[in-house]
């Protein structure tokens, strides 16, 4: 318990550190909310990646698509290193970072706001990211509940939600992004060791690597075929598809991640964040549903907590790892804690900004000075940190962690995929089709919460319902487009503008003419 401890003590004084240190980047909006426009490709990378998996991924998501596909839920891991990764920096990051500059926009729904001439896109979209956050936040904190029972059994779990929310809200509150983006290339670092450390001494449990393979080929469950969950592609390779796009695809429209490509510095830190990011991916979320691939070699361990249907597949995870020596409990939690804090410092600071700058600085308040403006976007840090306590310490009262993020992905990818990808690179979308959009795809989700056995069975699911949304839109967006109104020829014109600057670069960089 004291190593523990001592462990948690360490690395919250490194947190509170940093964000004391970069208190001098957070003077004004911009650097306070883009650090600058001038973070390099390790932080941005790192910030990205470990904004992308948290404990949602290592106890909610991993337990259970591990429970159900077997070894194949690996697939998800590398589904999300390469389609929401690699593909995303490669199809979004220059873009992004060009025409976000260009249209002086600091959040998403600033670009929606701008980029289609609408103010009412702007406040659709601000309001659409504060609801949809929240259960996002709480399956964050609820992960990680799981895991400090399972480390700390003699501690009040109220105790760790308390400590975290302040300290993160210290460091961000005091540091804005670039304290985050450090504390996050830090975290992240803590993450890839605590990963391989872990997947190691687990497997150890069973034999090693080729041992857990053979007893996992042992096991019919659920009527599933013998060795189907050492298989390629699982017992349910439609379902474990839904979950590659949920997860993978996902990212390309949440606030949270495409914000960091607001950020990068050059054209260079571009193509080395792609391959940095890339390889973080593959090596933790990959690990991540790797390990809770071998869950159910556990199956003597749950069924002695009552079963699965008693105990959740959010304790499959903390089941696996409840053996380890204390040393590498300790790091699990370090990790997890990592994880979350990362995660939970982008949320807060997407949110608070977003609410600033898009519904209450030239709605709410007409004007409103850098200085206030820096000063709102403090004070609602503080309250959506105290809201998301809140709901974490009633965290009897939510679902399983995947559930809770599958509506809330669903939802904002679902509504801001689509009009921002074709934002960034169709001259002839319309602001009705991005409308559209942010009706259908938080309509969806909404819809699935309350009336979920309504929905056909393929559906039902808010996983399949979030996959479901984000293909809608891609579909929605180009149909209603076509069919409505252009957009003003002259205004798109001056937006892809930046695109079209003249730029000399190195011969090494191109053949030339």
């Amino acid at each position: 318990m004291a190593l523990k401890i001592i462990m948690l003590v360490v690395f919250f004084a490194i947190m509170i550190g940093v964000g004391l240190y970069c208190r001098k980047n957070s003077t004004d909006v911009n650097g306070f909310v883009l650090g600058g426009r001038s973070v390099g490709p390790w932080l941005t990378a790192f910030a990205y990646g470990t904004s992308y998996f948290s404990a949602v991924i290592f106890v909610g998501y991993a337990g259970q698509f591990g429970w159900k596909f077997g070894i194949a839920s690996t697939w998800i891991g590398i589904g999300n290193a390469v389609l929401g990764s690699l593909l995303a920096w490669i199809v979004l990051g220059r873009r992004t970072r060009l025409m976000t500059q260009h249209l002086n926009s600091a959040t998403m729904p600033e670009f929606f706001g701008k980029r289609f001439s609408s103010p009412a896109l702007k406040i659709a979209a601000s309001a659409i990211v504060f609801v949809f956050l929240i259960p996002y936040t709480a399956s964050l904190y609820n992960g990680l509940s799981r895991l400090f029972a399972m480390a700390f059994p003699g501690i009040d779990y109220s105790v760790c939600v308390i400590v975290m929310a302040i300290l993160t809200g210290v460091y961000v509150i005091a540091g804005g992004y670039m304290a985050t983006a450090i504390n996050d290339f830090i975290q992240g670092i803590i993450m890839i060791v605590g990963i391989v450390a872990v997947i190691a001494a687990v497997l150890n449990q069973n034999g090693g690597f080729i041992g857990s393979l053979n007893a996992l080929a042992e096991i019919k469950a659920d009527g599933a075929a013998p060795g189907a969950f050492n298989s390629f592609f699982g017992p349910d390779p439609l379902s474990l598809l839904s979950v590659v796009i949920l997860t993978s695809l996902g990212t390309w429209g949440l606030p949270q991640m495409v914000g960091k490509f607001y950020a990068i510095k050059s054209e260079k830190d571009i193509n080395k964040g792609t391959i940095i990011s890339t390889v973080f991916a593959i090596i933790v979320a990959g690990g991540c549903y790797f390990l809770g691939g071998f869950g159910r070699l556990f199956s003597a361990d749950i069924e002695a907590l009552g079963g699965i249907e008693k105990t959740g597949f959010d304790a499959i995870i903390p089941t696996m790892l409840e053996n380890l020596p204390d040393l590498l409990i300790g790091v699990v939690i370090v990790l997890v804690l990592s994880a979350s804090m990362s995660t939970l410092s982008s949320l807060v600071l997407t949110s608070s900004s977003t609410l600033t700058l898009d519904l209450i600085k030239g709605h709410i308040v007409k004007k409103m000075t850098d200085k206030k403006q820096l000063l709102i976007i403090r004070i609602l840090i503080v309250v959506f940190i105290v809201i998301s306590a809140y709901i974490a310490l009633n965290k009897d009262k939510l679902g399983y962690i995947a559930d809770m993020m599958g509506i809330s992905w669903g939802a904002l990818a679902g509504a801001f995929l689509a009009p921002f990808l074709f934002g960034l690179y169709w001259k002839r979308t319309t602001k009705l089709s991005v409308l559209v959009s942010f009706i259908f795809g938080a309509g969806i989700m909404i819809l699935n919460m309350v009336a979920r056995s309504a929905f056909p069975a393929i559906i039902q699911s808010p996983i399949n319902c979030g996959a479901f949304a984000m293909l809608g839109g891609l579909i929605i967006v180009p149909i209603v487009s076509l069919i409505t109104p252009k957009p003003d020829k002259a205004s798109t014109e001056d937006m892809f503008a930046c695109y079209n600057k003249d730029v000399t670069v190195k011969a090494k960089e191109s053949l030339g003419e």
